[in-house]
């Protein structure tokens, strides 16, 4: 499974990344926000440190602006995504930008029926929102079975990227079922280091260290 970072925190991402946790990164117009830097500037930054796929979206509705900002977006460096949402505009867009080959992330999926669209499309990636579903007492994690299940069926090459993940389980619950990727917060990737027995065992270790007397160093 590839682990890409939803954030723009340029610090956070290369702590990641300099242990080989970074497979790519995503961020999105609230991320931008959170960041307090100029698109283009912190965008470029992110693709000079990352190797893999840097998701960038656009902030048109409408499919001709929306080609324009992404070509523009393209151009900061050759390892972007163009990041479009999942509506008929942003789906005319994708083929667009497919046609062109670039990649493509189509994001706001929340359907089964929609990822066989931007799949159709040419998505490079579709985003299905697990995080969001639940928020509204639907089980996010079944939908990217329901989509590794159809896309499986067709060898639609579109790769399945979990986002909206909030919690270390839904990153093993898409481990389990299959999906390509997942996009989540730095502490969240850095909790799935943490476990109470993994404490507990250290520190009886140390303890019984510490009785020995004795010094590595």
């Amino acid at each position: 499974m590839k682990f890409f970072i939803d954030t723009a925190d340029t610090a956070a991402i290369k702590e990641l990344n300099d242990l080989g946790m970074v497979d790519g990164v995503t961020t999105n117009p609230s991320l931008i926000l959170k960041a307090g830097r100029d698109i283009l500037e912190v965008t470029k930054e992110i693709c000079d440190m990352v190797s893999g796929p840097v998701s960038a979206e656009v902030v048109a509705t409408e499919a001709r602006e929306m080609i324009a900002e992404g070509m523009k977006l393209s151009t900061i460096a050759p390892n972007i995504a163009i990041k479009v949402p999942l509506t008929w505009d942003g789906l005319t867009a994708c083929k667009a930008f497919a046609s062109e080959g670039l990649k493509v992330n189509v994001t706001l999926c929340f359907s089964a029926a929609q990822a066989i669209l931007a799949a159709k499309a040419g998505a490079a990636f579709v985003s299905p929102f697990i995080g969001r579903l639940d928020d509204i007492h639907l089980d996010g994690v079944d939908l990217i079975h329901d989509i590794r299940t159809i896309y499986d069926n067709y060898d639609f090459k579109t790769e399945i990227l979990a986002a909206s993940i909030r919690s270390v389980n839904h990153i093993v619950d898409c481990a389990k079922i299959g999906a390509d990727v997942v996009t989540a917060p730095p502490a969240v990737i850095k909790s799935m280091a943490s476990h109470v027995l993994t404490d507990k065992g250290l520190e009886q270790f140390l303890k019984d260290w510490a009785k020995t007397g004795q010094k590595i160093l």
